[in-house]
This record gives structure tokens, C-alpha cells and sequence, in this order.
């Protein structure tokens, strides 16, 4: 990939990827990994090894990032691991939100985030675990499970805040 072609996608790539502090989508995302390919004609981006992307209060680790775009905006990410995990600042002075699975996507013009696989989501002393958990960031919206779980359940833990004590 020429040079120029690199930076032209680090600048596509710093339009948005939308979730968590209003802040976070005017800012640039960075991505670091061991290889990464971009393919003009199909507008996909591929990042593999020990990939971080940060964007303002996000923060992605995954084994393989996947980025499509069209017309130079981010369409969706395909991050994958064992497992991808992701983070964030929902508001300042709420705690960060944390999620994992095997495969999570991202759909910024949604403000959707679907965790896959093994999938946890947690956020304080709250957790959701299943195989299916969708994350509406615009909403603060989650759904675990799916209509047709073929028997898989979901898991939630909520613990009670300590009592000051007197």
C-alpha cells in the first residue's frame, strides 16, 4: 500500500467510531497493530495482530480488527479475539462500561454494539453474560439473549451498594 493510501485511511478512519462521551466521535481513532492492509476497491481496512484502536474514552484490544467503509465514513468494525474486548467512558463521572466476546461488531451510525460469542458486558457491580448482548450507547439500551437461545441463558448479577457504615 502506498504511503499516501496509508495516511488518506488513518484520516477516513478518524471521521467516527461513535459510542461513549459526546467528545468521542470528534476525535481521531488510532489504531495500532502488527500488520494492517487497506483494499481501495472493496473500502475495507484490516488490522491483525495485537490491534488497539482508541478513540477519545474507547478503547478496543482485539487479535483482529476489521473496518468497511463507504464514502470514507465507518460503516462497521469487526473486532475478534480470545476474546475482543472494549471499554469506554459513557458520561463524565459514571464508571467506564466494559464488554467482551469472540466477536463484537460495531455499527457507529446505530450507535450499536453487538457482543458475540462468549459475550460479558459489565459496568460497576452490574454484569450480563451471554451469547448474544446488544449495547444501544445513544439509549444506554441493553439486550441480552436472543428469541431463540436453544437453551442458552442469559446470566445477570447485580450487587447491592455497601451501606455506609454508622
Amino acid at each position: 500500500m502506498k504511503l499516501s493510501k496509508f495516511i488518506g485511511l488513518g484520516l477516513l478512519l478518524s471521521v467516527r467510531l461513535a459510542f461513549g462521551l459526546e467528545t468521542d466521535s470528534e476525535q481521531p481513532v488510532y489504531i495500532d497493530s502488527d500488520t494492517a492492509v487497506y483494499d481501495e476497491n472493496t473500502q475495507v481496512s484490516t488490522y491483525i495482530g495485537n490491534v488497539i484502536a482508541t478513540q477519545g474514552s474507547i478503547k478496543i484490544d482485539a487479535d483482529k480488527l476489521v473496518v468497511y467503509l463507504k464514502d470514507g465514513d465507518i460503516i462497521k468494525l469487526v473486532a475478534t479475539g480470545k476474546p475482543s474486548k472494549f471499554e469506554q467512558l459513557p458520561a463524565v463521572g459514571k464508571e467506564k462500561m466494559y464488554g467482551e466476546g469472540l466477536i463484537n461488531e460495531f455499527y457507529p451510525d446505530k450507535n450499536l454494539l453487538i457482543f458475540m460469542q462468549n459475550a460479558s458486558v459489565w459496568q460497576g457491580d452490574a454484569k450480563q453474560s451471554s451469547d448474544h448482548i446488544e449495547y444501544d450507547t445513544k439509549n444506554s439500551l441493553l439486550k441480552a439473549g436472543q428469541g431463540q437461545t436453544d437453551g442458552k441463558r442469559v446470566h445477570s448479577v447485580i450487587k447491592p451498594k455497601a451501606k455506609p457504615a454508622q
